[in-house]
């Protein structure tokens, strides 16, 4: 079959009879760089300048002419420039009427004005079709590619048409447009850029938390009761030890802690009779930052399990294995096998492993490119379902590695119990209040209320 040589060009690419002019105003890196990427797509580019004949280090193809004689060569302008250079703008307002306006700008800071750029530059140009566009991209996306940084073009505007006319724009250069609606959403665009992991800050700071907490209290019991009252130096436990029982820890804590909001909005729903009402806001936040608190804890397993790993190749396991053997053989005597210790071994082992498996399952579904492929109904499935089987799996796992331990008053060193007891509290008190939930007197009521029936409009009639 005839190759049409669609895997090298962009699916919208302009042939040179129908090739459409785009004005760009300013000569910076991101107007330079987005000139290029679009005369790679077939765009002819005219560069409004302030000194079209100092102008340098611009694509070749692209054309420089003063900033009057460049808008009147399109009705498309893209605003390259920053917010403090719009002045220039206010005297080319019969020019530049009728047509759009592109706002790539983005701020120093968050809400560093009383309104957005794009807000700001259609107040400043009366006339014009404001469209807010592009920010999201830098200019190494766009010389790099598409494929190695973000796709996500975010766009806003008042007139639909000029929206509409941007996005095709976007989509002609590889990159995937979502329109945001009209242009107050402008400030949310632009402040956008500016954020610092914001979904993660909370799963981060908390997992430091836990990880912190466990770490100091693992030290306590493990390093300085022992060494207070023996006088025994453990600190290379420090290493591998202790890491090996903070990381399960926190992650089956965080776990457990993915699916607490969901069982508070529950509780929520029943008192109150309605779904209706609003959630706190900490419990909304808390709900959004689900999928990121099910990453960093599938991390924290996935360090877990390498450290489990490496546990043979130890000097101090080696040593101990060594020493037991030359033990026995000097007394001429075997440790007796324990069927019941065995059956608690591989317990323990399969527990873990299953549990990790349906660890990794939720987070590969947790991915655009896998959730993106299965409906709503299976989604929630996989990540509701699948997750409680797997929170169970891991308790359990947890459970049968303490045994009977979690009971022996030995094992309470200044009065502080193992860490993998205060490990167990969140995720069992998960499950039985999960458990209370699906019964069906409480089921019942509260798929009703999911449904809209209200408590209060019943009363009422």
């Amino acid at each position: 079959m005839e190759n049409t040589g669609t895997d090298t060009l962009p699916l919208n690419m302009i042939s040179s009879e129908e090739q459409e002019t785009v004005c760009i105003f300013g000569t910076g890196d991101f107007g330079r760089s987005l000139a290029f990427k679009m005369l790679q797509c077939g765009y002819s580019i005219v560069f409004g300048s302030r000194n079209p004949r100092t102008s340098s280090l611009l694509p070749s193809g692209a054309e420089v002419l003063s900033y009057s004689e460049a808008a009147q060569k399109s009705d498309i302008i893209i605003i390259a420039v920053h917010r403090d250079h719009y002045d220039f703008l206010t005297a080319l307002t019969e020019v530049l009427r009728g047509k759009i306006l592109v706002d790539v700008s983005n701020n120093l800071k968050i809400n560093q004005y009383p309104e957005s750029n794009a807000e700001y530059l259609a107040q400043l140009v009366p006339g014009t079709r404001v469209v807010k566009a592009f920010n999201t991209i830098s200019a190494w996306a766009l010389q790099s590619g598409a494929l190695d940084a973000n796709r996500q073009v975010l766009v806003c505007g008042n007139d639909s048409k000029a929206k509409q006319r941007v996005m095709d724009i976007v989509r002609s250069l590889g990159l995937t447009p979502l329109d945001q609606g009209s242009l107050i959403a402008a400030s949310d665009i632009e402040n956008y850029p500016l954020q610092l992991f914001p979904m993660w800050r909370f799963p981060f700071c908390l997992s430091a938390v836990l990880c912190v907490f466990f770490f100091v209290y693992s030290v306590i019991r493990d390093i300085i009761y022992p060494y207070v009252y023996d006088k025994k130096d453990n600190t290379f436990r420090l290493a591998v030890s202790i890491p090996n029982r903070v990381f399960p820890i926190v992650a089956l804590m965080l776990l457990a802690l993915v699916y607490l909001p969901g069982i508070i909005a529950a509780i929520l729903q029943l008192y109150r009779g309605t779904k209706y009402r609003r959630f706190p806001d900490w419990l909304d936040h808390w709900m959004l930052c689900r999928k990121q608190l099910g990453l960093i804890a599938l991390g924290f397993a996935f360090l877990h399990v390498i450290y489990t790993l490496v546990i043979p190749i130890r000097y101090y396991v080696r040593w101990r294995l060594r020493n037991v053997t030359v033990t026995q053989a000097i007394a001429k005597k075997e440790n007796p096998f324990i069927t019941s210790q065995a059956w608690l071994s591989d317990s323990y082992l399969s527990l873990g492993i299953l549990g990790f498996f349906f660890f990794v399952l939720l987070g590969i579904t947790s991915l655009p490119s896998v959730s993106n492929m299965v409906n709503w109904r299976e989604f929630r499935f996989v990540q509701s379902k699948l997750g409680y089987v797997t929170l169970i799996l891991c308790t359990a796992h947890t459970l049968i590695y303490g045994g009977d331990r979690f009971l022996k008053p030995s094992n309470l060193k200044w009065y502080l119990p193992l860490a993998h007891v205060l490990a167990l509290i969140i995720p069992c008190t998960v499950l039985v209040i999960k458990f209370l939930l699906i019964l069906p007197c409480i089921d019942k009521p509260l798929t009703r209320i999911r449904q809209g029936w209200e408590r209060s409009s019943k009363l009422s009639k």
